[in-house]
């Protein structure tokens, strides 16, 4: 049992020892433990108000991105609006100018009638005259000496027809 019941010398030796350790961890080894978990305290402080200010600046992003999408909507309709009037515009030039020209040919087109049925009716009548004073010289059995004496039969002729005598 002399194992178990240590001897005084032995106890005050483990005392003397047991006193330098805890005089040398009071004197150096506490302040130390405690000057380090102060420091990490702060270090952990420093991080969350860094990673709320983060946060803090997370949002307002996600704000600024919210409106500049919000932005960039209202300028995409703008957009298109403007567009799809400039597109109406132009169709509705397109189309007048269509019209235009069309009512534009359609008046050529009966100009060149017009005057291709007056040629046409010129020609006509210079034909008409020309069998008129035929069929005259074989009745009369003349000729006209002049062509301006034929001019004359032939204009009577015409208004003779055309009186209907």
């Amino acid at each position: 049992m002399d194992l178990l019941i240590p001897e005084v010398g032995t106890i005050i030796w483990m005392l003397i020892a047991a006193g330098i350790v805890f005089f040398i961890l009071v004197k150096w080894g506490f302040p130390m433990i405690t000057r380090m978990v102060d420091e990490r305290d702060e270090y952990i402080d420093k991080s969350l108000l860094a990673a709320k200010e983060a946060n803090e600046r997370l949002a307002g992003i996600q704000n600024e991105c919210d409106e500049l999408l919000k932005e960039t909507r209202a300028e995409k309709a703008r957009i298109l609006k403007e567009a799809t009037d400039r597109r109406d515009e132009i169709i509705a030039e397109a189309e007048a100018r269509a019209k235009e020209s069309g009512e534009k040919l359609i008046a050529d087109a009966r100009e060149q009638i017009r005057l291709e049925k007056e040629e046409a009716l010129r020609s006509m009548r210079r034909q008409v005259a020309e069998l008129s004073v035929q069929v005259a010289e074989r009745v009369v059995l003349k000729e006209l000496s002049t062509d301006e004496d034929q001019l004359l039969l032939i204009d009577r002729m015409i208004d003779d027809v055309k009186t209907g005598k």
